[in-house]
């Protein structure tokens, strides 16, 4: 009875499929799967697993989500106001932070927060190469010059030993990407930045829920910054969030966000003039209604990725070329936005990951293969040749050349060509179905050669 209560709990949070079923050839006593359904899909044999069985993203429950959104549409109030101020009291709340203001995207939650942290011309900030590009146009937007510091490929985070090597007189920030939903060595680079008196602001777009040490990640630096992407683990369409428990950069971050008007009046008048520099990003109503619905769910979403990922990493460490990803021993949970692993050709008789990806894809399994390297990417060259930066660094400062040598990371490159990725979704459906994505790679490494010939005559 339990166990059906809570089977019924699981579909009503969207974490199980409707089909998410024990597959009957897998129940204890049954006969083992036909010959078909041991060759592989690519070669002619049956998918692995069905589409259906992964939960569709993002989840909307019409019974108990729309009664917020439907009093927030009929209001006419769909500017930022009450609903506004509630979601962010929930979320600093769910941080662990004093305050929260929300912006458009996580785009600007990062570019707002670099702005009033007071970084800008001049200065270099410390970050990953291996991240989304929002990361750096952030950087690049305030006018600060982006160093890339390698990777630490079993974690695929910043590889914290390499940090100090990197600091320079115009170094005066860290920005700590969590990259996959996996924390990044915070214990080590707060330590960092302490000797080296650096700012650290965390990019926690893809971490919501995360922990070290049990204390949320966006928590650490002096300001943590989220997406709500229809992508992400909370899910809103566009949105973001800066988080902080400082009150005098939040109280910055407000007036910036909101045409440089005082902090406190939202929409100005002819009698209050802007007193600061600022943009005008502000969150909807409507947005932070979907915020509130989907939060309900995010710690049993949270709990339930982490589970699967613990078991899927358990079953994919057993195949040879398959090295699944890595955790700091001080961290106590991870979010999980993707689920990544290393592919080894080598160990599948040379396949190559494009082709490997298309035999997965052939199963039923998403998959891709993840980010290329970004620092070595034309958007940097074609700032670095804007009038902007050229008015503020000289021009052996912005020799590209000379930058993309000093910001080589050879790791990060072996990494854009090894990494395999997940979706969470997918993290969001049974043991069962970790176990048909394990029976789908097993299918694929036991007929690498002749998936090889065929893909790679």
């Amino acid at each position: 009875m339990k166990s059906a209560k809570r089977r019924q709990f699981l579909m009503q949070s969207g974490i199980l499929s409707a089909a998410a079923v024990i597959p009957s050839w897998q129940k204890k006593g049954f006969p083992p799967r036909s010959s078909n359904q041991q060759i592989p899909a690519i070669l002619g044999g049956k998918s692995t697993i069905k589409a259906e069985n992964w939960v569709k993203w993002p989840i909307w429950d019409k019974e108990n989500d729309e009664k917020i959104l439907l009093e927030v549409m009929r209001s006419g109030v769909w500017s930022r106001a009450q609903t506004v101020n509630l979601f962010e009291k929930e979320w600093a709340k769910t941080i662990g932070t004093s305050r929260c203001l929300t912006v458009v995207n996580g785009t600007q939650a990062l570019t707002v927060a670099i702005n009033q942290a007071h970084l800008g011309p001049g200065d270099e900030i410390l970050v990953t190469p291996y991240t989304f590009v929002a990361s750096i146009q952030a950087i690049l937007a305030n006018g600060c010059i982006p160093v890339f510091v390698d990777i630490n490929p079993e974690t695929f985070q910043m590889d914290t030993l390499k940090v100090e090597a990197k600091i320079s007189k115009r170094t005066k920030a860290i920005l700590a990407v969590h990259i996959l939903g996996l924390p990044c060595d915070m214990v080590h680079l707060l330590e960092i930045a302490k000797k080296h008196q650096l700012i650290v602001i965390e990019d926690a777009c893809q971490a919501p829920l995360a922990e070290i040490n049990h204390q949320q990640i966006g928590s650490f630096g002096l300001a943590g910054c989220f997406s709500f992407q229809n992508s992400k683990n909370i899910a809103i369409g566009e949105g973001g969030a800066i988080v902080s428990n400082d009150h005098g950069f939040m109280d910055r971050c407000y007036s910036f966000h909101n045409l440089g008007l005082p902090f406190g009046i939202a929409t100005g008048s002819i009698n209050s003039g802007s007193f600061m520099q600022g943009t005008k990003v502000r969150f909807t109503e409507y947005q932070a209604a979907i915020g509130l619905a989907q939060l309900a769910r995010l710690e049993s979403q949270t709990q339930v990725r982490n589970e699967r990922a613990a078991y899927l990493s358990s079953l994919l460490k057993n195949i040879p070329g398959i090295l699944p990803y890595q955790l700091y021993p001080s961290v106590t949970r991870a979010a999980f936005h993707l689920f990544p692993f290393r592919y080894n050709p080598s160990e599948f008789k040379g396949l190559s990951r494009a082709h490997f990806l298309q035999a997965l894809q052939a199963e039923g399994v998403p998959c891709s293969g993840g980010y290329t390297a970004l620092n070595t990417q034309v958007f940097i060259q074609e700032a670095f040749e804007s009038k902007h930066f050229k008015k503020l660094y000289t021009e052996e400062e912005l020799t590209y050349s000379t930058y993309m040598n000093q910001n080589q990371c050879p790791l990060n490159d072996q990494l854009c060509q090894e990494a395999v990725w997940f979706t969470q979704n997918l993290l969001l459906g049974s043991k069962d179905d970790m176990d048909l994505i394990f029976q789908s790679i097993q299918k694929i490494h036991r007929e690498a050669e002749s998936i090889k010939k065929k893909l790679q005559p």
